[in-house]
Formats: C-alpha cells, sequence, structure tokens
C-alpha cells in the first residue's frame, strides 16, 4: 500500500529539496519512502542477504 496524497502532503516539506548535490537526476522521494513503508510492513529481507551466505 503506498502513501496516499494526503499522506504524503504531511511528509513532503519534512525532506531536503530535491537539488542533486552527488547524485546526477536527484531521487524521487516518494519512492524512497513508500519502498521503506513496505520494507518496514513487511518485514522482507534486504537483498544483500543472499550475499552474505
Amino acid at each position: 500500500m503506498a502513501l496516499t496524497d494526503t499522506q504524503w502532503a504531511r511528509i513532503e516539506p519534512l525532506l531536503p529539496d530535491r537539488t542533486p548535490r552527488r547524485v546526477v537526476g536527484g531521487v524521487d522521494h516518494r519512492q524512497v519512502i513508500d519502498a521503506i513503508a513496505f520494507k518496514y510492513r513487511t518485514g522482507c529481507p534486504s537483498d544483500e542477504d543472499h550475499l552474505r551466505g
């Protein structure tokens, strides 16, 4: 379940501006927050866990 527009409207002003400093093209903050929320809700393992062996 992705963030609603209302939830996003409350969070967006708290994030840093999207002016790229080191990342070319910037980052879509909403996608990052949705991914973090998904990982928190589902408890899915990190993509790197399979590399630890």
